[in-house]
């Protein structure tokens, strides 16, 4: 089939198999330029198939010659209907490290669910015997809870008040007001459950208990701060509070791993486009000027990037880790830099529709977004005829 781009809001609803095999050379292309990293070898992803979780999979492959095991929750294709972009991704993953002679298969399921850790302990304990690397990136808005069956909705919301701002639609590049009305307590509640460290817990709990983290084992998880511009629907809203409770509970995962001589972190990354990202209000506007300023100065980061750099400088560094105030690893440094977010700031006051293609990057925000279902790549002819129906070699 002819596969297109097919929009509803801020979601495609379509994906490129190709495209997205395109995705994942650029990115194994681009790690091994870098050089060997002296990383863990045999590694879980939780959370392996777009985002940082995808590159976290691959700087371990193709990095430190690591084995991995990829766990995602995505929709495989039909005839005449397109997976969904995570599936292509793992299956040119897949499809690349085995090419390369390196171990690597993947579980399709829910991995808030009881289930699926068994999966994964019993594949670990197959083939692996322990992990010494678990990643943790899930980005899933739904958490049906594995104990009460109760289905929590995370959301977007500032607390205490109503946040008013600029926004883009960044289709149009049309620069408008808007207004978001403050969450109520089951609204934080609901939203720390989904996206706190509640889940990040059992996964090593269960881990733990099985035998199957080796001695000295990391685990990492994922998190965001940002601006000050940001920060009412962000750190200090809702979503904010879920990451409080995150990076809170990497402290308690490391008094649990003291035994093994385990050490849990978060890592606090870089601004990206992300599905969820161009869904949240404000967001879109902020990173499209962030953008331009950071290519400008040399220091722009996609999400291999940020993990190859992750890697090489603080987790597997061959010397002390640098972490911040609050034992946090800091891999958004140079987005956080005082002259970058003067500039920010700056453009900030002045962003109208009329001149954001001029001063912001709507252009690379917008070529980002589409790249992340398999579309507006060079090398890839979106006219020809596409086998849409395609394989995870390691899912039967």
């Amino acid at each position: 089939m002819i596969i297109e781009p097919r929009m509803r809001g801020f979601i495609c609803l379509t994906a490129h198999p190709e495209g997205a095999a395109q995705n994942v050379k650029k990115q194994i292309e681009y790690v091994k330029s870098k050089g060997a990293i002296n990383g863990a070898k045999k590694v879980l992803v939780i959370g392996a198939s777009t985002g940082f979780g995808l590159s976290s999979r691959i700087t371990s492959a193709f990095g430190s010659d690591a084995s991995t095991i990829g766990v995602f929750f995505e929709k495989p294709p039909m005839e005449g209907k397109t997976a969904s972009p995570g599936w292509y991704n793992s299956a040119a993953f897949e499809k690349e490290a085995h090419a390369a002679g390196l171990y690597a298969k993947s579980i399709n399921g829910d991995a808030f669910s009881k289930e699926i850790k068994e999966q994964v302990i019993n594949l670990i304990k197959e083939d692996l015997g322990q992990v010494d690397l678990v990643i943790y990136s899930l980005a899933s808005p739904v958490r049906v809870h594995p104990e009460t069956g109760v289905t929590h909705r995370s959301s977007l919301k500032p607390i205490g008040q109503t946040f008013s701002n600029k926004t883009v639609d960044f289709h149009t590049g049309k620069v408008s007001e808007v207004s978001i009305e403050p969450a109520n307590e089951e609204d934080i509640e609901n939203t720390v459950t989904v996206m706190g460290g509640e889940d990040w817990a059992m996964w090593i709990d269960a881990l733990k208990d099985a035998g199957v983290l080796a001695e000295g084992a990391l685990t990492v998880a994922y998190s965001y701060i940002g601006p000050a511009l940001t920060e009412a629907v962000y750190r200090k809203g809702t979503i904010g509070r879920a990451k409080d409770h995150l990076e809170a509970t990497a402290f308690e995962i490391s008094d649990k791993l003291k035994d093994i001589h385990g050490k849990a972190y978060v890592s606090v990354n870089k601004a990206l486009v992300t599905q969820a990202s161009s869904a949240i209000p404000v967001i879109p506007l902020y990173i499209s000027l962030l953008y331009k300023i950071m290519k400008e100065m040399g220091l722009h980061e996609g999400t291999i990037e940020q993990m190859q750099r992750l890697y090489a400088e603080r987790l597997y560094n061959g010397g002390e880790m640098p972490l911040d105030d609050k034992g946090r690893i800091r891999i958004d440094d140079w987005e956080m830099r005082d002259d970058v977010q003067a500039k920010v700031a700056e453009l900030w006051k002045k962003a109208d529709t009329d001149n954001l293609a001029e001063i912001g990057d709507l252009e690379g925000y917008r070529k980002d977004f589409y790249n992340l279902f398999g579309f507006d790549y060079e090398n890839v002819d979106y006219k020809a005829d596409t086998n849409e129906v395609v394989a995870i070699e390691s899912i039967k």
